[in-house]
Formats: C-alpha cells, sequence, structure tokens
C-alpha cells in the first residue's frame, strides 16, 4: 500500500511539473495582449506594423535563446529585425512577459 501511494505521489508531482511547465493558454495570452495593448501593433497570423506572431515562433524555432532573445527585444526595443519600424520598449512585468514570449515560441 505504501509503496503505490508513493508511485501516486511522485506521478502526482510530475504531472504537476508539467503543466507549472506548460506555456498559457490561447485566451490566457489574448488577455494579457490585451492588456498590453499587444495587438495593435501584432496579430497571430498576418503582418500589422510588426510581425505576425507565427513568423516570430517560426524565425525563432529551434534558437535555445529565443525566449530569453525576445524578452529583452520587448522590454528594450527593437529595430532592424524585421524592417525599418522601430518596436518602442514595452514595461511588461517579467511573468506576464515571459507567459506572452512562451506562447509565441509555441505557435506553429
Amino acid at each position: 500500500m505504501k509503496t503505490i501511494l508513493i508511485t501516486v505521489f511522485v506521478g502526482a508531482c510530475a504531472l504537476s511539473g508539467a503543466a507549472a511547465q506548460a506555456g498559457p493558454s490561447d485566451a490566457e495570452a489574448a488577455a494579457l495582449m490585451t492588456k498590453y495593448n499587444c495587438q495593435s501593433c501584432h496579430s497571430t497570423d498576418k503582418k500589422l506594423v510588426g510581425p505576425a506572431f507565427r513568423e516570430i515562433a517560426q524565425k525563432y524555432a529551434g534558437n535555445a535563446g529565443a525566449a530569453a532573445s525576445l524578452a529583452d527585444k520587448v522590454q528594450n526595443g527593437s529595430t532592424g529585425v524585421w524592417g525599418p519600424i522601430p518596436m518602442p520598449p514595452s514595461s511588461i512585468p517579467g511573468g506576464d512577459l515571459s507567459a506572452i514570449v512562451q506562447w509565441i515560441l509555441a505557435l506553429k
């Protein structure tokens, strides 16, 4: 009985760790992007002022440092990567910024 309880506990811990690693849902990401006005320049599937989020995901696919790089570009602004229009810096708090970047990079 003790072995079964330990196995169940370890399995539950593994699943909760996987859930913590999972990115935000589409609805959660949409709410964050609305909160920080990201959609005024970006959309999921088509270029507006800035690139589509799917284009960003494709460009950085397989790049181990992509999350940190994108977070830096959002926080400090960026220019020249997607054309001449600069992206102004943003003051999105770390947890929300991490969730947004994680969601973008998970797009296919």
